[in-house]
């Protein structure tokens, strides 16, 4: 690693820091600046990724030309081909006239694609032919343009889940991440934050011909405690914010305190339940709660198909089938058709046969799951079976029916 040039880099593009991952990061960025290889940038947001595709342009063999950096997730699903591709007069209304588009325009230079993985698939497909073979056809066209464009990409999506997920492309992100560089967070620069929290708090008291702000040792020993969710972006906003609003020019703990987020719980697992607490009891409940409820379902779901398939059965017995060039069409009876009392009688005992006859298997001990959540929610509603149906999400009439499966309803 030159240092003296990497000293060169950090003071033109206004870089302040000294970690190790963040020198690894800048370091790499000059090295392949000089050939046309895909670089995906890793990082999340707010620490800076825009700086890397600059730097790797302003250093290579493209410098004179164009470049452009497009936020991907900023585009709306519907444009961002004829963004991205151009399009052709009259491909879709509004086309008044033909464009490039940013791969046209950009042709021997430079397009950053910020926040890559908000791309739609059928953008991927069309970015994917453009790394492969330098091809691609405007929206509404037929002829096959050929551009000459270095790709740089950044992301804050963990691409390895999307891909799992079917979101992104595994081709498309091999493609890409030809050059991994990993911007690291500003929790893991330790006195870096320091550094970049003089910088911010000089450039507002010149900015606006203000007295500078400072940190008490103390102060500066909780800004490096701080998790800084937001990097970077959050870092500048609050020194913005303390330069403008505190009336004491030295920022002590307490200060620093009334403007820093006090939300250590969105760094931890969700909490379920109002205790306030963590709680994996009522995680479990909860669990237990959607199992329970896909269980209901599926025996629903089952006993419907029943009763629709001996509803047929009848119908052909009634002489509801008919022949039509030896295709057999069966015709239900109409729902209006009248029923006795008796026959009323007999399809209520039908149907209750059948709940009886649906036993679906108890795999995963569901149905220790279930009989605790049903002594559970009763527990908690004093017994009254309406309010417990409600709570658990189901019918009275299916509460009824697991309460007697149980032996719960005396």
């Amino acid at each position: 690693m030159n240092t003296t040039e990497l000293q060169k880099v950090k003071k033109r593009y206004n870089v302040v820091g000294n970690c190790d991952a963040l020198n690894r990061a800048l370091d790499v960025a000059l090295q392949v600046a000089s050939t046309d290889l895909s670089v995906l940038i890793v990082g999340e947001s707010g620490v800076g990724k825009e700086i890397i595709p600059r730097i790797i342009h302003d250093h290579s063999p493209r410098r004179r030309e164009r470049y452009f950096a497009i936020n991907c997730g900023s585009i709306p699903e519907g444009t961002i081909d004829s963004e991205l591709f151009g399009h052709e007069k009259g491909s879709f209304t509004g086309a008044i006239g033909e464009s490039e588009g940013y791969f046209g325009v950009a042709n021997k230079g430079t397009i950053f694609l910020d926040e890559v993985g908000e791309l739609p698939l059928a953008t991927q497909a069309r970015l994917l032919r453009v790394l492969e073979t330098g091809e691609y056809i405007r929206v509404g066209g037929q002829k096959i343009m050929k551009t000459d464009v270095r790709i740089v990409a950044a992301t804050n999506v963990n691409m390895q889940k999307a891909i799992s997920e079917g979101r992104f492309r595994e081709d498309l992100y091999y493609r890409l991440n030809t050059i991994p560089i990993q911007m690291p967070a500003l929790r893991d620069r330790g006195e870096d934050i320091i550094l970049l929290f003089r910088l911010f708090a000089l450039q507002m008291a010149e900015k606006y011909r203000l007295p500078k702000i400072t940190l008490t040792d103390d102060a500066a020993r909780q800004m490096l405690r701080y998790k800084w969710p937001g990097n970077v972006r959050q870092l500048k906003n609050i020194t913005e914010q303390m330069s403008v609003l505190s009336e004491q020019r030295q920022i002590d703990v307490d200060t620093l305190l009334k403007f820093i987020p006090q939300d250590e719980e969105s760094m931890q697992l969700a909490v379920v339940g109002n205790s306030g607490e963590h709680s994996y009891e009522n995680e479990r409940e909860l669990l237990y709660k959607i199992l329970y409820e896909l269980r209901g379902n599926v025996s629903d779901l089952r006993r419907d198909m029943n009763s629709l398939r001996k509803q047929l059965d009848e119908a052909r017995g009634l002489g509801g089938a008919a022949s039509f060039g030896g295709i057999t069409a069966i015709s239900p009876a109409p729902t209006t058709m009248p029923v006795s009392r008796n026959e009323r009688t007999d399809l209520s005992n039908i149907e209750e046969a059948e709940a009886e006859e649906i036993r679906e298997p108890e795999s995963l001990n569901l149905s220790d799951m279930g009989r605790q959540m049903l002594e559970k929610a009763l527990e908690r509603n004093g017994g009254n079976r309406k309010k417990a149906a409600q709570e658990l999400g189901i019918s009275d009439r299916t509460l009824s029916r697991r309460l007697k499966l149980y032996g719960l309803d005396k």
